[in-house]
């Protein structure tokens, strides 16, 4: 992993940058909240702020859905989800679950692999550090009135048309 300063070194010279000189948006961070105090620091320096934080909310149990769900072929970088959009030669177990021996790409017929972080005991532990890290930045940033929270248990173009909304307010 890379450090928080180097990391927020890296941000801070790329919001320098014209084409952030009306806004930009970061993706996955901050993601503690030392890292949200130090973006703070950098963003104080250049007379910004954080004016907005997008909160997607979704209910842990549906992410252990989408998230352990997904299947990748590895060369072409296809995904597949057993629920979404499963691969043809899909094949369910006893216990309803698919087969990963059944698990091929529509198009060559190879295997499809999981990330090693899409499983349910991996889910768990990221989960466990999301709660325990990134919540306590909803915290800190709803007491400068900027967290939008969003529903994003349902369907995407809903979800996007909150997002936007999140945005425009």
């Amino acid at each position: 992993l890379v450090s928080d300063d180097i990391v927020v070194g890296i941000i801070k010279q790329r919001i320098k940058q014209d084409d952030c000189r009306l806004g930009f948006v970061l993706d996955g961070f901050p993601r503690t909240l030392a890292q949200a105090k130090a973006l703070d620091s950098v963003l104080v320096e250049g007379g910004e702020c954080v004016t907005k934080v997008l909160a997607l909310e979704v209910p842990d149990s549906e992410l252990e859905v989408r998230i352990c769900g997904r299947w990748v072929h590895k060369n072409s970088g296809r995904s597949y989800h057993v629920k979404f959009a499963p691969p043809k030669s899909m094949e369910l177990d006893k216990e309803g679950k698919p087969g990963p021996e059944s698990m091929k790409d529509d198009e060559t017929g190879e295997p499809l692999m999981q990330r090693a972080d899409d499983t349910s005991t991996a889910l768990v532990k990221r989960l466990e550090g999301y709660h325990r890290e990134t919540v306590p930045i909803l915290d800190y940033y709803s007491s400068k009135g900027v967290v939008k929270k969003i529903n994003a248990n349902q369907e995407p173009k809903a979800v996007s048309i909150q997002v936007q909304e999140a945005l425009l307010k």
